[in-house]
Formats: C-alpha cells, structure tokens, sequence
C-alpha cells in the first residue's frame, strides 16, 4: 500500500460575500482536481466563507451540517472523490451558542469529523512603534472539549484551529492517538506571524515526529482583521517542504508517511521519555 498522500492547501482571499467566497472555494478545488487528477485531500483557511470579526460572528453563524457552507463541501467532496478539511466557520448550535469549527468530509460527502477550536483566541499585544492588537474570540464563542481525529486513506489525521497549536499538550495527545499529520487551518494575525509562524508548526512537528500543515486566509492588508498569510507543509523533521506568500496561493504536493515511521525509529524519543520523573517532579510543585 503506497503511504504518499497528495493534498492541496488553498491560501484564498475572504471578502464580505459569504456566498463568494465559498463558491470560490469550490471552484478552485475543482479546477485543482482537474489540473490534479491524483489529488486526494483538499485544505481550507480558518473562516473561509466570512470575514474573521467578532463582531460578524454571529451575522455569519452557520448550522453544521446543514448549513449552506457545509453542504457544499459535502457536494463537492462526493463529487470530486476526494477528502476536504474545510478550514472553519462559525457554527450555531441548537442552543445558540457560537464555536469556531472544523468540518472534514470523506469521498462519500459524509461528515466525518467536527472540530470545536478548543484554545479560544485573546491577546492584547502592545506594538515597539506604540501601536497594538487586540482580539478576543471568547467574546462571541464557545470554546470546544473535545479532541478530533480523523482518518484520511490509511492515516489518522488531528486536528485543531489556529490557537489550538501553541497548546503542545494537544498535539502530544494527537501522536498518542497515533496520528502521523496535525492540521491547522489558521488565521494567524500579522504581529504575530512574523515570531512564532513557523516556530510554532517546526516545534509541533520536532516535538511529535510527524507532518504539520497550516492554511491561513491570504493576506488583506485593508481588512480589519489582517491574516499572515504564509500557508506551509512541515516534514516530521520538522523542515519546511512548502511556504506559501502572502496572497492567493494554492500549493498541490505530494507528502510521503513512510517518513513519519522513519524518523520516529531514528530518533526513539517517545520509547526514551522518562514519564513516572515528570510526573515526580509534578507532584512536588
């Protein structure tokens, strides 16, 4: 059985026309279906279909799976044959509570995974020049409980939302679960970008021996909210194989997961982790 995956990650552009933007979504993973006839799994940004603002959040809200966002995603996986991870939205719940989701599709346009954005992101980052950013998701939203892994061909596959990866708790519980990839869909803000990007996703894949993927929105440096842009594949020795720019980008690649197994037998850490001195040490904090 062939451990090469081949996927696309889709740095789209997100104006204020839900309805464009997803359609837009749609046509370009089918126009890289066609270009790519052995595409297997398709990657969207965190809040592809609407503006990424607190105060829009509850305008743009969403159900899943029924929602208008989600059904065609499940229409276009079913007939493109191929796995989507649609980046996220902002789902209503029954009780009117809002989170900031991940859907993922199979072939057969099932939903087969749902991801609530666990680490709900708040900063106030004062800026060298005397500027600054503020942004607080807990606002508006809900934070999710509970850890999503999918399985994509023959691999599981965890997920999380943008903040999600600078919890090293998460994705360690992920390779526990046996995951060989952790996505990312992310919407990473400018001021931040520039420190902790890449750090974060090289540090998530060294730690854990597996690939790390991000999608972020293209960069729109007239929008209130302006995304980093800078989508990338890292290997589970933890180089970079693609970055995008900052604007619209679609990156096709072909990964390989025997590289995973690889490098975990090269370098045994997860066999040489000394669990019961941490958990000494913890106990006498």
């Amino acid at each position: 059985m062939s451990n090469k995956l081949t996927l696309a990650i889709l740095q789209l552009p997100v104006g204020t026309d839900v309805a464009a933007n997803v359609q837009h979504a749609v046509d370009s993973i089918t126009e890289l279906k066609r270009t790519n006839p052995q595409l297997q799994l398709a990657i969207l940004p965190e809040s592809f279909n609407a503006p990424y603002a607190v105060e829009l959040f509850a305008k743009h809200a969403e159900l899943v799976p029924s929602g208008a966002t989600c059904q065609a995603l499940s229409q276009l996986a079913l007939k493109l044959n191929i796995y989507i991870i649609g980046g996220s939205i902002i789902e209503r719940d029954a009780n009117n509570k809002l989170y900031n989701t991940c859907t993922v599709w199979a072939p057969n346009g099932k939903l087969i995974g749902r991801h609530r954005k666990i680490h709900l992101f708040t900063m106030s980052i004062n800026m060298a020049n005397g500027g600054g950013v503020q942004f607080d998701e807990a606002a508006a939203l809900t934070p999710g409980n509970e850890v999503t892994v999918v399985q994509i061909g023959s691999h599981k596959v965890g997920i999380g939302i943008c903040h999600d990866k600078r919890f090293e708790e998460l994705a360690r519980v992920y390779r526990q679960m046996g995951c060989s990839m952790l996505v990312y869909p992310s919407a990473f803000c400018i001021c931040q970008g520039p420190m902790h990007w890449e750090l974060l996703q090289r540090a998530r894949a060294t730690d854990n021996q597996l690939y790390v993927i991000t999608c972020s929105p293209a960069r729109d440096n007239m929008s209130g909210y302006v995304a980093y842009g800078h989508s990338m594949i890292v290997d589970p020795w933890a180089r970079v194989q693609r970055e995008a720019g900052e604007g619209r980008e679609l990156i096709v690649q072909q990964i390989d997961l025997d590289m995973v197994d690889e490098v975990r037998r090269q370098i045994p850490i997860y066999q040489q982790r000394r669990c019961k001195v941490y958990e000494q040490a913890k106990a006498g904090i």
